[in-house]
């Protein structure tokens, strides 16, 4: 019963010894650890807990997501009465929707059921749709007026789904600052949560989230100045928008897009080798360089804007067709905007403005004290644990002891393997399977306790002991790994953390608290040969 293979120590021994030895990397200085191979170099992230860092809660502007609902909606009435050939006057904004009067009621009978198309299935994203319910209502009048107004149940799955692009692009930008777990979430309804640990400059983090970095290029309109424009009233087809240089700069815009940054590709920082100044070099897809180089060739001596959130960062004239699908940014830039901007270029437009509704500052003295109150509690709860087990079981409690020191250790290494970020939760995680991890080996003693108790001599009282202990370990940190997985997959930030070390402290019992323990113990009867328990 307590005899080993050769392999299984073997095997035993190296996973302890490879578990350990991923500890190092956290041991040392950066320095040295710099020396390592790159697969040892891997060390435990501290969480914005623990290392201090920025917290930012983010709010999509709903407000913006329904007009610009409600100015897609009056374009595309425009266009489909026009499509129609049906007359029209007097299209705008009426209250929450949009009104428009046909000029002959008698056509109500066409335009009715032509606008009723515009209104789309709202989706719902557990059922793909939310019950045949739509996100427009159209009404008219005998005497000719249509009123479309979006519906507060559309509203709100816009709102929704702009939460969710609005994630993925924000992970994006933060991923391109170069910090390590950043925590992105959504809370409640229309808000952001953004935990960066290590960003001590909320600024950064405000600079990059703030901006919605919609890059678009068209032409600017040369049928008037941009004083007559201001003066009288701008071209239907065309804007006034001003200079991100200067404010009091104002250039007359079409609205038609010639290309979007959607198609770009790539954009890089960089310097202008005839002036040396910073700009912004980008490279568009094959469907945007296709655009942009039909777009150029019938321009050729025009100026076209580069428009960014509505504001014109440059108005270069065309001197000649582009058609290698890349070109250049520049106006007056410094380095660090010139790569703030390829930053947000590289990861896409955000479907909506976002508003920083809430921003902290977590201090690195905070974390140390964590660390130092965590370290603490960690080692108090093993001293008052090793005493316990050495003063109740003797030498089978100083065994257990080395297993639960092996076993923390194999905690840590894994979290290491893994790049896991540990919190102040996590911590208390690894206090719990302290706790939790000596709780087999107590099963395990009693167990075979009362085999020699019972009458069987003190070998087959070891083997009937951990045999009769196994099944009823396996069963209890089964039923707390389940509950740990949930944690885990319904959790976030430092509740996630704790799960992770949970998790962890559960694989690594039945690796110490039992396969170790009974090697120890094996090795203990060899050298002793003893006739009774030594408890």
């Amino acid at each position: 019963m307590l005899h080993y293979s050769r392999t299984k120590t073997l095997l035993t021994l190296l996973i302890v010894g490879l578990g350990l030895l991923l500890v190092v990397p956290n041991l040392v200085s950066p320095e040295v650890r710099a020396k390592l191979p790159s697969w040892a170099q891997r060390t435990i992230v501290l969480g914005l807990d623990l290392q201090g860092g920025s917290h930012i809660l983010l709010e999509v502007d709903g407000n913006a997501l329904r007009a610009e609902r409600l100015e897609s909606l009056r374009d595309q009435v425009r266009t489909l009465l026009r499509d129609e050939r049906i007359g029209y006057s007097g299209l705008g904004n009426a209250g929450n929707g949009v009104q428009v009067r046909l000029r002959e009621a008698t056509d109500l009978d066409r335009a009715l059921p032509k606008l009723r198309e515009l209104a789309q299935p709202i989706s719902n994203s557990l059922f793909g749709t939310g019950g045949g319910a739509r996100d427009l209502t159209v009404t008219s009048t005998p005497d000719g007026i249509i009123t479309l107004t979006p519906t507060e149940e559309g509203a709100n799955a816009r709102i929704r789904s702009a939460v969710d692009q609005s994630i993925e692009i924000v992970r994006r930008r933060v991923d391109e600052l170069g910090t390590t777990e950043p925590s992105i979430q959504r809370q409640g309804a229309d808000r952001i949560l953004v935990q960066v640990p290590g960003l001590q400059d909320p600024q950064q983090l405000k600079n990059i989230l703030g901006q919605t970095a919609k890059l678009t290029f068209r032409m600017v309109d040369m049928s008037m100045t941009v004083d007559q424009a201001v003066l009288s009233r701008p071209p239907p087809e065309s804007e006034i928008l001003p200079s991100t240089e200067d404010p009091n700069q104002k250039f007359l815009v079409e609205k038609r897009v010639l290309v979007s940054g959607e198609d770009l590709i790539d954009a890089q920082p960089g310097f202008d080798q005839r002036n040396n100044e910073p700009i912004v070099s980008f490279r568009f897809n094959s469907n945007g360089a296709r655009r942009f180089a039909t777009a150029t060739t019938q321009n050729v001596g025009k100026p076209f804007a580069i428009v960014l959130d509505n504001k014109v960062i440059s108005a270069p004239r065309i001197n000649e067709p582009i058609t290698g699908g890349s070109g250049q940014i520049s106006g007056q830039f410094t380095v660090e905007s010139a790569n703030n901007l390829a930053i947000l270029l590289r990861a896409g437009a955000l479907p909506a403005p976002l508003t920083v509704v809430e921003e902290r500052t977590v201090g690195p003295g905070l974390g140390r004290d964590s660390i130092e109150a965590g370290t603490k509690a960690t080692i108090y709860a093993a001293i008052f644990v090793i005493i316990f087990m050495f003063a109740t079981y003797g030498v089978f409690g100083f065994i257990a002891n080395i297993a639960l020191i092996i076993h923390v250790g194999l905690i840590l290494g894994l979290m290491s393997l893994l790049g896991a970020t540990m919190t102040l939760p996590g911590i208390a995680g690894i206090v719990l399977t302290i706790g939790t991890a000596v709780d087999s080996n107590v099963l395990i003693y009693e167990r075979i306790r009362e085999e020699f108790h019972g009458g069987r001599n003190i070998v087959t009282a070891i083997g009937a002991g951990f045999d009769r202990a196994f099944a009823t370990i396996i069963d209890s940190n089964s039923t707390m790994g389940i509950a740990a997985v949930i944690l885990f997959l319904m959790g976030s930030g430092p509740v996630k953390g704790f799960a992770v070390v949970f998790i962890l402290g559960i694989l690594t019992t039945v690796i110490t608290a039992v396969t170790m323990t009974r090697m120890m113990i094996a090795l203990w009867y060899r050298w002793t040969r003893a006739k009774t328990l030594p408890f």
